[in-house]
């Protein structure tokens, strides 16, 4: 076992602290779900089903259904909402007219920003942190996410990478 391991059953009572602190914090943001579905004129499922379309690789709805884990019935009730808010469209391949691509409209894109922008900004308990609280933060849930030893040399501020299901991180300017 290294120095940094837990045995098994027992946790840093800071962890403890820091863990609670930080659902708090991701469930106070869960209003947001429903505010952004709002401004957007959807559903937070079709919200949902927005976030998981890749705009640069329509896929077949079967595939969506799998990255949103839900039954695939239940997938073109969330595509039929987005076709009717003109952010999506369904097209036939070619090669086998029994498969229906998703593609993201223009109006798609930009409302997929829009909620990046809504749903990925960081709360103002984060914006206030001062700037090295904001990197040292960064590099420690990063570190905790990849495994990374939190001593290792910090790399230059990496995007991102993208998890099935989510939506491409977005730059915004302020």
């Amino acid at each position: 076992m290294s120095g940094h391991e837990q045995p098994p059953g027992r946790t840093e009572p800071a962890l403890t602290e820091a863990w609670r602190l930080l659902m708090g914090l991701v469930l106070d943001q869960r209003m947001r779900w429903s505010e952004v579905a709002a401004e957007l004129g959807i559903s937070q499922a079709g919200l949902r089903a927005l976030l998981a379309i890749d705009p640069a690789h329509p896929g077949p709805q079967r595939e969506l259904a799998k990255a949103l884990d839900c039954d695939p019935s239940y997938v073109t009730g969330m595509v039929d909402e987005l076709e009717r808010a003109g952010f999506a469209l369904r097209r036939t391949e070619p090669a086998d007219r029994r498969l229906k691509t998703i593609a993201l409209t223009n109006a798609g894109i930009a409302a997929l920003r829009a909620a990046s922008d809504g749903l990925f900004s960081p709360p103002s308990q984060f914006a206030r942190l001062p700037p090295g609280d904001q990197r040292e933060l960064a590099r420690i849930l990063r570190s905790a996410i990849t495994g990374t030893p939190t001593d290792s040399p910090s790399p230059p501020a990496p995007r991102p990478r993208r998890q099935k299901g989510s939506a491409p991180p977005i730059e915004r300017s302020r």
